[in-house]
């Protein structure tokens, strides 16, 4: 079961499994108290999330994950993502008003994304993570056998006319789409059904 959530500017996302909770993207850092109540509307508490997956590590996607991980929620990283998980620190460092303390990525889970059908397996979630690369070298989407797919920033299908040997962008819908997505659900844009 996949539930939205929005408390801020990106729509993140909480993947049920046999053995608790995958969050997959938090908002900025200082949006805490409304993520409490997000995941108070869904009967659900800090403890009941076994792990925090980013799409990537832009700053209005991991800005909660230090304060998550220092519940006890775990960091779950691709190892395409490890030379990117500093990336918003100098961002977030430029406003005091963020308390935004740096990822600690010392107890972080690495996976690859060849690992992460079976690491998904065991927390009860079928599905598997793809590198999908043409909004930033760190990003991937995470593409579930009931045919849902978060694709975090990647642009939307509908705009691959736009864009003129947009060659990166193809490849990773290529790559999506081969999957048979029958939702995709993304960080700032409306879901879309297949």
């Amino acid at each position: 079961m996949v539930s939205k959530l929005r408390y801020g500017n990106t729509n993140t996302f909480l993947i049920q499994g046999e053995n608790g909770y995958l969050l997959v993207d938090t908002d900025y850092a200082g949006t805490l108290p409304m993520f409490y109540a997000a995941i108070k509307q869904h009967n659900i508490t800090v403890s009941d999330i076994s792990y925090v997956l980013a799409t990537h590590y832009h700053p209005d996607h991991i800005g909660l994950v230090s304060e998550l991980v220092k519940q006890g929620v775990k960091l779950l990283v691709v190892d395409t993502q490890c030379s990117n998980i500093h990336y918003s620190d100098d961002i977030f460092g430029r406003d005091k008003r963020f308390h935004y303390e740096p990822i600690d990525e010392e107890d972080a889970i690495v996976i690859s994304c060849k690992e992460s059908r079976e690491f998904l397996k065991d927390m009860g979630i079928l599905g598997e993570i793809i590198s999908t690369t043409s909004h930033s070298e760190d990003s991937i989407s995470l593409v579930l056998d009931n045919g849902v797919c978060i694709v975090g920033d990647l642009e939307p299908f509908e705009y691959l006319g736009a864009y003129e040997e947009n060659v990166k962008l193809k490849a990773d819908w290529e790559r999506v789409m081969s999957y048979n997505p029958k939702r995709i659900y993304y960080a700032h844009a409306n879901e879309k059904i297949l």
